[in-house]
C-alpha cells in the first residue's frame, strides 16, 4: 500500500471519528504527496515518500519557531500536526548506526588512518547512504569526532 492510500485511509477514519486536528494534518500531508507525485507524473518511491514527509515536518517546525510567543493556538496547532507526521516519518538513525556506516565507509575507501582532510571523501560516499534516514548535522559531528 502506498503511503497516499494509507494517509487516505487514516485521514477517512479520523473523519468518522470527528477528529478535526488530525483530519486536517493528514489533509495537508496527502495535499503535499499528491502534488510530488503530479510534479513527476508518476508514482512516488519510498524514499520520495519519505522526503515529502520530512519536509513537511520542518516546515511545521520553522512555523512554530516564527510564530509569536503569545499565539499558544498556533504552536498547539503545529504540535498536534508534527505528532501526526511522525507516525509516518522514517526511522531515524541512531549514533551507534550512524558510527557503522561511517566505519564502512572508511573501510571501503581504504583508510586506516583518518584525518581531517579525508572528510570530504568520507561524506561524499556516506550520505547517500543515510539521506533521509540521519540528521545531516548529527552525521557531520561524528564524522568530525571519528577523523579528528
Amino acid at each position: 500500500m502506498s503511503m497516499i492510500e494509507d494517509v487516505r485511509s487514516k485521514m477517512m477514519e479520523a473523519m468518522k471519528n470527528r477528529d478535526k486536528d488530525r483530519k486536517d494534518a493528514l489533509s495537508m500531508l496527502l495535499s503535499a504527496l499528491k502534488n510530488k507525485a503530479i510534479d513527476k507524473r508518476a508514482d512516488l518511491t519510498e524514499a520520495e515518500e519519505f522526503e515529502v514527509v520530512k519536509k513537511e515536518i520542518k516546515q511545521t517546525k520553522e512555523t512554530m519557531e516564527l510564530a509569536p510567543a503569545d499565539r499558544t493556538d498556533i504552536k498547539e496547532a503545529c504540535e498536534k500536526r508534527l505528532a501526526v507526521y511522525q507516525e509516518f516519518a522514517p526511522e531515524e538513525m541512531g549514533e551507534d548506526e550512524i558510527r557503522a556506516q561511517v566505519k564502512e565507509v572508511l573501510d571501503s575507501l581504504g583508510i586506516t588512518q583518518p584525518t581531517g582532510k579525508d572528510k570530504g571523501k568520507v561524506m561524499k560516499e556516506l550520505m547517500p547512504k543515510v539521506k533521509g534516514r540521519a540528521d545531516g548535522s548529527l552525521v557531520n559531528k561524528i564524522v568530525g569526532e571519528m577523523l579528528g
